[in-house]
Order: structure tokens, then C-alpha cells, then sequence
């Protein structure tokens, strides 16, 4: 069985060049990320031209990520070479951005003294460093180090996110949002956010005219109001940095299940990210907890892993998506497909009260049993906006899933959806045209072969909002 589970790599000054791009691809990069909070935008944009150049060049979909910043605060440079702090002693933190040390941590953020109160902690590079806050001053905090490590770059400092007073999207991440939806880009990741509200302040359409929207669940706010930031969101990210932060660690791995439980019941992909393989920024193999943990964010149904600092500042970025490959393609491989059928069956999937969404969670249903009783292989989801590839992924079938759609756009984003081959329609038209162009798509793809018996998912007609025709057809010849 090929990977089903999709990987998203982050690019950065170790994997912008274009033949590393182009390795990347090869290696079983699905989408790129590319982080603002590291680089600017313009910076972000010439990544994102040379992704489009890579992906045309190499025939293959690659969907393109941009990760909003929000309100991350983020110390100043530790440089380039990795500084100790001790546990034990006593650091102070300033507002400014113009370098840190052992002694002196310079931190970019206005409000850090009214923010902050004596006894908090503070962690930073995602938790590798522990402070206590001690005393706050007029111009200066002090901290004792609770917990020592390592540290350099501009690593984020992390502040309880109910102290925050800036919210999620910044006047920054609006402009940063203009920009690339100018741009075409195919999916925005909102980080910090906090409420259903705070996904409703970007000034973009709905997917797949505007890009998806992914939430990033990282605050103890976002927990509480989960259910609807699913609902709004196009796609969730499970961001275990900050989320560990905010929640007691022991809490994270259940609060990984159920977040990526309540988003498969509705349709929406779901993105494991976090340290997944972080020993290999610096050596050649992760650890053996590592590959343990992106198994285990497979089988709990994540439709994707992502790599942050592994393939942006790693020593060899091309050698960790392979890495990541064999690990969820073997993962995949031992993925319980009939048990997470049953399950999802029995959990509350969409809004019922949607007669066209209940029309598409009926025929999804139907068609992941159906595929199983009749042993087929392969089913071929046609649709606009890709809500009836998402629909049918979430069932997780053992059978390949080939989503087809006109939209180029929709076919970029379908590179999030678990276990879907992304492909480009040329024909819109009636239902059998559609039809007859995707089997003919598929087979000239060398997807499929002449004789096949394959599953056919479409709506009646291209304005169809419902999925609503389940056909079982055999591949034609040539």
C-alpha cells in the first residue's frame, strides 16, 4: 500500500534553493510551509514562485502553506552558535530585538511587562527552557532559569495566551494574508487562535475561491471553544509547542486524539506538527520515541505530519522526508481501516440539519462499505470545491482515492486530504462527461489500467452541493 498520510515540510534557508525543492518532491514533500514568523514576506513570496516552478517542472501537485506569525512573541538572536542556560541562575528579559544572551534576553514584544506577573512561567523554544518570573520591574523582567537547555536563533518565548493583549490575526497577518491571496496561495494557517471569531476577521472567500483556512490549536482557549473553530476552519493544525504550554503535558497526547477525532467526524484534514522528528536538524536518524510518535499521529488519524525546523535549518532536509515517508507509508500499511469505519459511523459527522451535507455524509457512508463488500481498489471522487474528496477521506477506505476536480485550485488543496491522489479535470460539463474524463484522466495517468473496476463519486451536475451519485464503472480502453 502507497502512503496515504500527507507530509508537510517547511521551507527554509536549508531547502529554498531549487534543486533541493525539486529532491524534496521526489522525497514525498505534499505540501510546503512556508513560516512568517521566521522570514518576510516578500522572502515567503520568492519561496513560494520557486515551489510553483519546482512542482510544474516535477508533474506533481505540491500545495503551498503560509503560516501567519499572529501574536508569536519571539526573543532576539542567541546567534548562531547554541548558548547554555543554566538552571539555577538568574536572567533578565528587555523589550528590544537587537541580540540575547545568557545574562540578557532581549524580547520582541511591547507589552511584555504589563503581560507578565511575578510567578508565571515562561518557556521558551518549545519548552526547551523554563523561566520563572521573579519580580517585574519598570523597564526589565527577572527571571530564575527553572529548567536549563540550549538555545539559539530567535526562539519563541511563550506567554500564557489569556495574558496576551494582542489577538490573533495582527494588522500583520492581514497584510500578509492580501498579499499572498493575490498571490493564489492555496492554504493560511491562523496561529493563536482563540475563538470561532478570530477565523472570521480574514478577508478571504471561502475554498476553494480563497484559500483554506487553518486553524492552529494551541491555546487552552481553543480547546474550550473547539467545536466551533472546527466548524469554521477548513483544516486544523494540532500545534503541540505552544498547546504543551498552555495545558499540563500529560494532557497533550489525549487532547492529539480527540482534536483530530473531531476533526475527521467533520470532514476537516487535521495536522499533527511539533518536534515529530527534531533530532534529525542535526542527525542523520531520529530516535526510536520519534518514530514512535509519527506512528502513533498516524493511527490517530492525522491526515498529515508536518517538519518545521528538521527540513528548514536541518542539516539534510531531503533525507528527513524520506525518512518521514517510510515511517507513515509503514504506519498506513498497519492503519485499522474497517475499525475506523465502524467508529466514524457512530460518531455525529456533519450538520444534519444540511440536507445537501447530509445527502453527501449518506452517499461517503455507503461508499466506504461498498468499497469494502466489493473489493474495489480505487474510487474516483469528482467534485468542485473538494468537500466530496474530504468527505469520502475521512472513512479512511483501504481503497486508493483519486480526487478529480476543474478547479486548479481545489486540486492544490486536495494535497492536504489523506490518502488522495490530486488530479486535474479538464472537462466540467454534465454527469456523464465528468465521468468519462476522469476514468480517461486516471487511466492516462496510468493510475489505473483498461478493465479495472473502479468506484465513481460525483455530484448530478457541477452546480450540485451535494454528492449524490455512487457508480461502480470498468475502466475503457484507450
Amino acid at each position: 500500500m502507497a502512503r496515504r498520510t500527507k507530509i508537510i515540510a517547511t521551507i527554509g534557508p536549508a531547502s529554498e534553493d531549487e534543486d533541493t525543492l525539486r529532491a524534496l518532491v521526489r522525497a514525498g514533500m505534499d505540501v510546503a510551509r512556508l513560516g512568517l514568523a521566521h522570514n518576510t514576506i516578500d522572502e515567503a513570496a520568492q519561496r513560494m514562485a520557486a515551489i510553483r516552478r519546482v512542482s510544474a517542472l516535477e508533474r506533481r501537485y505540491v500545495g503551498v502553506l503560509v503560516d501567519l506569525p499572529g501574536p508569536k512573541v519571539r526573543t532576539a538572536s542567541f546567534g548562531e552558535n547554541a548558548i547554555d542556560l543554566i538552571e539555577g541562575t538568574n536572567v533578565e528579559l528587555r523589550i528590544g530585538n537587537d541580540s540575547s544572551d545568557a545574562s540578557v534576553i532581549e524580547v520582541e514584544y511591547e507589552g511584555l511587562l504589563s503581560d507578565v506577573e511575578p510567578g508565571d512561567r515562561l518557556s521558551m523554544g518549545d519548552g526547551r527552557v523554563i523561566l520563572e518570573v521573579t519580580d517585574v520591574g519598570t523597564d526589565r523582567l527577572e527571571a530564575r532559569i527553572a529548567h536549563g537547555g540550549t538555545l539559539a536563533g530567535s526562539p519563541g518565548l511563550h506567554i500564557p495566551s489569556d495574558r496576551l493583549s494582542v489577538r490573533a490575526p495582527t494588522p500583520e497577518d492581514l497584510e500578509a494574508v492580501e498579499r499572498f491571496v493575490e498571490l493564489g496561495v492555496d492554504m493560511v494557517a491562523v496561529s493563536f487562535v482563540r475563538s470561532a471569531e478570530d477565523l472570521l476577521c480574514l478577508p478571504i472567500e471561502p475554498h476553494p475561491a480563497g484559500p483554506i483556512v487553518v486553524a492552529k490549536v494551541e491555546t487552552r482557549a481553543a480547546i474550550d471553544d473547539l467545536p466551533a473553530i472546527i466548524e469554521a476552519a477548513g483544516a486544523v493544525m494540532v500545534a503541540r509547542g505552544d498547546l504543551g504550554s498552555e495545558c499540563s503535558i500529560e494532557e497533550l497526547p489525549i487532547l492529539q486524539k480527540e482534536i483530530i477525532r473531531q476533526c475527521i467526524s467533520l470532514g476537516r484534514p487535521a495536522i499533527t506538527a511539533t518536534q515529530m522528528l527534531e533530532t534529525m536538524v542535526s542527525s542523520p536518524e531520529p530516535t526510536r520515541a520519534e518514530v514512535s510518535d509519527v506512528a502513533n499521529a498516524v493511527w490517530d488519524g492525522s491526515s498529515a505530519v508536518m517538519l518545521s525546523g528538521e527540513t528548514a535549518i536541518g542539516v539534510d532536509p531531503v533525507n528527513v522526508v524520506e525518512t518521514m515517508a517510510r515511517i507513515a507509508e509503514r504506519a498506513d500499511e498497519a492503519f485499522d481501516h474497517r475499525g475506523w469505519t465502524s467508529e466514524l459511523s457512530d460518531l455525529r459527522m456533519t450538520d444534519t440539519d444540511d440536507p445537501d451535507t447530509s445527502i453527501t455524509d449518506a452517499m461517503t457512508q455507503a461508499t466506504a462499505r461498498a468499497l469494502e463488500e466489493l473489493g474495489i481498489a480505487t474510487i474516483l471522487c469528482i467534485s468542485g470545491s473538494g468537500f466530496t474528496v474530504r468527505s469520502m477521506a475521512r472513512f479512511r477506505p483501504s481503497a486508493r482515492i483519486l480526487g478529480l476536480s476543474a478547479n486548479e485550485r481545489t486540486v492544490r488543496q486536495l494535497t492536504l486530504s489523506w490518502g488522495t491522489t490530486p488530479m486535474h479535470l479538464p472537462e466540467e460539463g454534465d454527469l456523464e462527461n465528468r465521468v468519462f474524463e476522469a476514468l480517461a484522466v486516471a487511466r492516462d495517468r496510468g493510475e489505473v489500467s483498461a478493465g479495472d473496476l473502479v468506484g465513481v463519486l460525483a455530484g448530478t451536475d457541477v452546480r450540485s452541493r451535494s454528492t449524490n451519485v455512487l457508480r461502480v464503472e470498468r475502466v475503457p480502453e484507450v
